[in-house]
């Protein structure tokens, strides 16, 4: 198959970060097979959620990240929290639990996930992003 390098291109992270205006508002900065690497500003706190198959991986770019994780199955419910600085990543599983937090005035992060993946995962609410803006 013929590659096509017109297509090929850059993403300035910080140019893509400044048009942002909205927090929890992933933008799909690119494709790799069938994964989608995507930015948004986080926040605060966002919503309790899981994917039934998805892992995800989130790099923080800028600002600190809090991600809260526990295990709903287990008796009594195990809770705990990763706590993320500038350059540091976290990948969270399919099936587990987790809930993103902004321990800054606002994040950027980065992530790496499959192109399926629901932003609310499992949940449905006014915060899901079903069809995520391209850069």
């Amino acid at each position: 198959m013929k590659q096509d390098v017109t297509k090929v291109g850059k993403v300035n992270l910080a140019d893509a970060f400044s048009t942002i205006s909205e927090a929890w508002s992933p933008r799909i900065a690119g494709d790799i097979n069938d994964m989608q690497v995507k930015i948004a500003k986080f926040k605060g706190q966002f919503d309790w959620h899981h994917h039934e198959i998805e892992d995800e991986l989130f790099l923080v770019i800028k600002g600190k990240l809090r991600m809260g994780l526990r295990d709903k199955c287990a008796a009594p419910l195990a809770e705990r929290a990763v706590d993320l600085d500038e350059g540091e990543m976290i990948i969270v599983p399919h099936g587990v639990e987790h809930r993103p937090e902004s321990l800054s005035d606002e994040c950027h992060i980065l992530m790496l996930e499959p192109a399926s993946t629901l932003n609310t995962g499992t949940v449905q609410s006014e915060r899901t992003i079903s069809d995520p803006m391209r850069l």
